[in-house]
């Protein structure tokens, strides 16, 4: 094994988190890991990572124990230590009033790096993240993904011997999240070590070695192939004749054995917990699957935290929603929306039904944002027809505001005030009346498990109970459409599991739910998807329509993420061979 690059020996850190409660964030933690490699850190919402990176970077002093840096002591003032990290945390601090290449000069400032040595650098890291035609334009400007990499340059611009990096593929594409790591591993490549945290259990695939944390511990450490090695022989894929994936993963998810079941293309992957054997039902097909680290994950976590839970997110009591009777719920022709002579969405049309799980795809900078917003009521279109729950957006935004439940990307909840307090107010903007208001706040925190919490401040809380929070107050109304803007950015896979089973509950009593996601697992949950490029529907099926139309000699059985990046690279090709 090469020098350990990063040692951590019973490490402690604790917080204060408010009612006099204190947070062990690490709890004697003890790890080391190697210099020259990539190293992925893992583990559920509040296992320690960001506490980790943080105390690595020298943001924070531990409460206990030893840190040492390429052999020198952390915790001894040393200069040459901060010299040698380089660190991008989960929301870079970018000034999105300055350029691109302006940005690069105030954290060259920053960063004592020299006069003589900065415009050759510039040139180097805007080369290499491929924002040279952007240096003058503003980076409030830029999408998702182009501002994630000019965060990773700033990070750059002293040539790190280590690197961390907390999260950085949260919130952008695909296709960008492809462009991040072709730069991550042409940076392990000319020997910068990189510590990397992620949800994304993929990119994990990725790594030399990986570090799992739970509840501030040290659950385990190896390499991707040490990882799985335990789940041969309990992965599978299951299907059905009539292809009912959902009532299939329903029913497997509460099998004897089954500690995970959710869906994959047009099929259930199952993990079955040690020593169990498959079971199958009549009219089942069951065939091994080559296991992979997430599954490593929920095996080692012990099987999604959903399992624990009853089975739905249940609409709950107070006053009973208006369900309306199938048919269209949503419908947009000829949608467009203009921001002076640029136009953002141009021309698009599609109908959601009621209960329908609909998801709207595309990468930065499609126009799907735009086109979201647009459909919830907080921009009004240019021109084109809009109707949401039967009422003209045009006209009577507020009427259908009223039928609406909105999850935004950003947690856009009071982090100042306390979990009831946040409820509360909802309640009172929902115009819930007295005699529903207080069974409703005591659905919301039975539901969403929030009542240990209640009097925490929203701010204070991990992401995944932060998208309780969030979840719980856009439910309280009872809305017949929930508008979900990447709800699951950024947070862990069991999270996930338990957000998915919710709103497959929800779209089960018939609430009509429309999604944006760069996750593409979680696009197969959709019943149709809409694919937008350069403002436009690219794409438009059910999950397995979708990804047949990116099926090609050398691609014969596409996943999703791959039917994304082919198809928009093909659209994006085809525009520039019109101009």
């Amino acid at each position: 094994m090469a020098t350990a690059a990063l040692v951590f020996k019973d490490v402690e850190k604790r917080f204060a988190a408010g009612g006099g409660r204190i947070t062990e964030a690490l709890k004697g933690l003890s790890v080391e890991m190697a210099a020259g490699v990539i190293t992925g850190l893992l583990g559920p919402d509040g296992a320690g990572k960001t506490t980790l990176m943080r105390l690595a970077a020298g943001l924070l002093l531990p409460d206990r124990g030893q840190i040492a840096v390429f052999g020198h002591d952390a915790l001894s003032g040393t200069r040459a230590i901060p010299d040698s990290i380089g660190y991008m945390p989960q929301r870079f601090g970018l000034y999105e009033d300055l350029t691109v290449r302006e940005n690069l000069e105030l954290y060259a400032d920053l960063q004592g790096l020299a006069p003589d040595a900065r415009s050759a650098r510039y040139d180097e890291l805007l080369a290499m993240t491929a924002l040279g035609p952007f240096g003058t334009r503003r980076a409030g400007a830029l999408s998702g993904g182009m501002k994630q990499k000019l965060g990773l340059a700033c990070a750059l611009l002293r040539t790190p011997r280590l690197l961390l990096l907390d999260e950085p593929t949260v919130g952008v594409d695909p296709i960008s999240r492809r462009e991040l790591w072709i730069i991550i591993e042409r940076l392990a490549q000319d020997g910068v070590t990189v510590l990397l945290s992620t949800a994304y259990l993929d990119e994990a695939e990725r790594c030399h070695d990986l570090v799992m944390l739970n509840e501030g511990r040290l659950l385990g450490q190896a390499n991707p192939a040490s990882f799985r090695a335990p789940l041969v022989g309990r992965s599978f894929l299951v299907r059905v004749a009539d292809g009912g994936r959902r009532q299939l993963q329903k029913q497997l998810a509460y099998r004897t054995g089954v500690i995970d079941a959710q869906l994959q293309a047009s099929e259930v992957r199952v993990i079955l917990s040690e020593g169990a054997a498959p079971r199958p039902e009549p009219g089942e097909t069951w065939e091994p699957a080559e296991p992979r680290v997430e599954d490593a994950f929920v095996a080692l976590l012990q099987g999604s935290r959903v399992q624990a839970k009853r089975e739905a997110a249940t609409i709950g009591p107070g006053s009973e929603p208006v369900r309306l009777p199938p048919g269209v719920m949503i419908m947009a022709r000829d949608l467009r929306r203009s921001f002076g002579a640029f136009e953002a969405v141009k021309g698009i049309s599609f109908d959601v039904s009621t209960g329908e799980v609909f998801g709207l795809l595309g990468a930065n900078g499609a126009g799907k944002t735009t086109a979201f917003r647009m459909l919830c009521g907080l921009l009004l279109p240019t021109s084109g027809k809009l109707s949401v729950a039967g009422v003209d957006m045009y006209h009577a935004g507020a009427a259908a505001r009223q039928r609406i439940g909105y999850v935004s990307q950003r947690f856009v909840l009071y982090g100042n005030l306390s979990v009831a307090q946040n409820l509360q107010f909802f309640a009172g903007v929902y115009g819930l009346g007295r005699a529903a208001l207080e069974a409703r706040l005591r659905w919301a925190e039975e539901e969403f498990d929030l009542g240990p919490y209640r009097t925490v401040n929203a701010g204070a809380l991990s992401v995944g109970y932060k998208q309780r929070l969030a979840l719980a107050c856009a439910l309280l109304h009872d809305p017949q459409i929930l508008f979900l803007d990447e709800p699951t950015s950024g947070v862990d896979p069991l999270a996930r599991r338990e957000f998915w089973a919710r709103i497959n509950a929800l779209a089960h009593d018939g609430v009509t739910v429309m999604v944006t996601t760069h996750f593409m697992e979680e696009a197969e949950y959709c019943d149709r998807l809409v694919l937008m490029s350069q403002g436009e529907v690219l794409a438009a099926g059910t999950p397995p329509e979708i990804r047949r139309l990116a099926q090609a000699p050398d691609r014969p059985d596409p996943t999703m993420e791959d039917a994304f990046i082919a198809l928009i690279a093909e659209h994006e090709q085809s525009i520039r061979r019109a101009s």
